[in-house]
């Protein structure tokens, strides 16, 4: 039988386009597309150039293990997780909430300015809304700077060290540094009080709230949802599985205790890294960068 490498070459464009679409629809919505060209427009003034860090770590597959780590880490603060399980529809509506974060995060790093202020708008509206009484008998408001810089500072660090570990394009010292300022000027528009200018000042500010994290209920609720509950097709499992397996390998040590989950450094090394490199390739190749406009 005579090999047919055309026929392959469309077969394989095929399953990609398809991967690529329903990845997209996931993510985006399915108005993606049109919000897609929207904030694209290539005559609108934008918060950061073309060049700037950020623009590099948001735009790689290895977001989808940074915003997975992010959200474990994020939820060993009590008072951020309380206003979470109280006010997130992340069980009911997992889909919409990941959509409208990675719009916010679409409309501030590459968004022309107008639209990225609009974003922040909506929300600090949000947040004003989203206040309560944790389960320890402390109450929280999600307006805090104390709570908004806890939830900033998790966030950049997952980002940029996933980036780090998975990015195609790592950065170097000078380019992390960058980042890092990069991401201070959404900070502030947020609310969040000197955010951190730098990797060693984002270290540091970390490490200023070891003392209040801990597990909480609430905490290992979310994680058993987001790790071994997701809301999927079983066909799709499979490949969520190595996001799972990547985001435990990314996981700061200091995490683990309060998450129930031990420290496998050579597994981690040998097994887990390498599921993540194969799955953020696999987005890179059903969601090849667009041209732009």
């Amino acid at each position: 039988m005579k090999f047919d490498r055309s026929s392959l070459d469309d077969a394989l464009e095929t399953v990609r386009d398809s991967l690529g679409s329903a990845l997209r629809t996931r993510v985006a919505g399915p108005d993606g597309e049109r919000r897609m060209m929207q904030l694209m427009d290539p005559s609108a003034p934008r918060w950061f150039a073309d060049d700037r860090p950020i623009r590099r770590v948001h735009a790689d597959a290895a977001m989808f293990i940074g915003g997975l780590r992010a959200l474990l880490v994020q939820s060993l603060h009590p008072l951020a997780m309380a206003g979470v399980a109280q006010h997130s529809d992340y069980r009911t509506d997992p889909w919409g909430r990941l959509q409208r974060t990675a719009d916010f995060l679409a409309a501030t790093s590459f968004g022309p300015a107008e639209e990225a202020q609009r974003a922040i708008d909506v929300v600090n509206r949000v947040h004003e809304r989203v206040v309560g009484t944790a389960s320890d008998g402390r109450t929280y408001s999600a307006r805090d700077p104390h709570l908004l810089r806890w939830v900033h500072i998790i966030e950049i660090d997952s980002f940029l060290s996933t980036h780090q570990r998975f990015g195609e394009f790592p950065l170097d010292s000078a380019g992390c540094d960058d980042y890092v300022k990069d991401t201070a000027v959404i900070a502030r528009k947020l609310g969040v009080p000197a955010p951190p200018e730098s990797v060693r000042s984002l270290r540091d500010q970390i490490s200023s709230y070891r003392g209040e994290i801990r597990g909480t209920k609430e905490s290992r609720d979310a994680m058993r949802y987001l790790l071994f509950e997701p809301p999927l097709p079983p066909v799709a499992r499979a490949a969520y599985s190595l996001l799972v397996a990547a985001t435990l390998a990314s996981l700061p040590r200091w995490s683990r205790p309060h998450l129930g989950l031990p420290y496998l450094p050579i597994t981690e090394r040998l097994a887990l890294q390498p599921l993540g490199d194969v799955i953020t390739r696999a987005v890179r190749w059903a969601m090849p960068p667009r041209p732009t406009p």
